[in-house]
C-alpha cells in the first residue's frame, strides 16, 4: 500500500476562502444559535478543518434584540464586569443587558463558546452583531444560514 495516500492533510492560511454568513437572530434560542455560529466561526463544518489555522467564515447576526433566552433567564443570568479597582465590579441582568447592548448578548454568549487563546481572538473578529435588519455587508453578498437544531 502507498502511505502517502494516508496522510493527513492541514490547510494553510493563505489557502482559506472564507465564506460570508448571515444568521437572523428573530426568535432564536441564544445558546443553540450561539453554538452553531461558533462551529462556523471556526470552520469546523468544513472538510479541511485545522485547529490551529483561522480556518472559519464570517457571520453576520441581524435582529440582535429579537434573541429568546429560556425558562427565567431574562431575570436570573446576571453579566458581570470588573475595572480592577475596589468596589468596581458591576453586574447587570440579561434583561438589563437586551435594553442597554443588545448586540453584546450574543457577541459574549459566541466568545465564552471559543477556546481562550490566541487564535479565538483572531476568530471573534470575523462576528459582526446588529440590531435590526440593516448591516454594511451588503458588498460581500452573505448566504443566509438556515439554523436547525
Amino acid at each position: 500500500m502507498d502511505t502517502q495516500s494516508f496522510k493527513t492533510r492541514s490547510i494553510k492560511a493563505s489557502e482559506v476562502q472564507p465564506k460570508w454568513w448571515i444568521v437572523d437572530a428573530s426568535d432564536q434560542v441564544l445558546g443553540r444559535m450561539s453554538s452553531r455560529i461558533t462551529h462556523i466561526l471556526r470552520g469546523k463544518h468544513q472538510p479541511f478543518f485545522t485547529p490551529h489555522v483561522n480556518c472559519g467564515d464570517y457571520v453576520i447576526v441581524i435582529n440582535a434584540e429579537k434573541v429568546k433566552l429560556t425558562g427565567n433567564k431574562w431575570n436570573d443570568k446576571v453579566y458581570q464586569r470588573f475595572s480592577g479597582y475596589p468596589g468596581g465590579q458591576k453586574e447587570r441582568t440579561a434583561i438589563e443587558m437586551l435594553e442597554k447592548q443588545p448586540t453584546q448578548i450574543i457577541h459574549k454568549a459566541v466568545k465564552g463558546m471559543l477556546p481562550k487563546n490566541k487564535l479565538s481572538r483572531q476568530v471573534i473578529k470575523k462576528l459582526f452583531v446588529y440590531t435590526g435588519t440593516e448591516h454594511p455587508h451588503g458588498a460581500q453578498k452573505p448566504e443566509e444560514l438556515k439554523l436547525e437544531y
